[in-house]
């Protein structure tokens, strides 16, 4: 099997749209109004799919967390540890929540936390090299 994508069930699909294409700068790859709506970034497939959309698909009723919850995080990398600090400084000021402003960690990265209008963490990071050389 091959890792193809990964999605979010979401309460609010327009909202969640607007802030992962508006603040986030992922490319929608199709029509807004359906109950799933594909999303890439980076050549990597973003599911945004509606929660009474996927219930009604799978007969079944789920849990769901309300605010700010760790059930993971989406990762994003900038090249620069400026570039961390700008890109948190946009988000918040578009609407992201504010979780951990821009700090360098022990281990040599530069983080910082927002959420979605949902409540799920994105890190926004560097290492202070391009993404190509990251690992190296």
């Amino acid at each position: 099997m091959r890792l193809d994508g990964f999605g979010l069930f979401v309460d609010d699909m327009a909202k969640m749209i607007c802030f992962y294409r508006d603040v986030l700068g992922f490319e929608i790859k199709e029509d807004e109004n359906t109950s799933n709506v594909y999303l890439a970034k980076d050549g990597t497939l973003f599911l945004l799919y509606g929660r009474k959309d996927f219930e009604k698909m799978t007969s079944r009723k789920y849990d769901y967390v309300k605010g700010l919850n760790g059930h993971f995080e989406i990762a994003l990398y900038v090249d620069t540890f400026e570039e961390v600090d700008i890109a948190f400084r946009n988000a918040v000021k578009n609407g992201a929540t504010p979780v951990l402003e821009p700090e360098l960690e022990p281990w040599g990265q530069r983080t910082c936390y927002i959420a979605d209008p949902e409540g799920n963490l994105i890190e926004i990071g560097s290492w202070n090299k391009s993404y190509e050389e990251k690992d190296l």
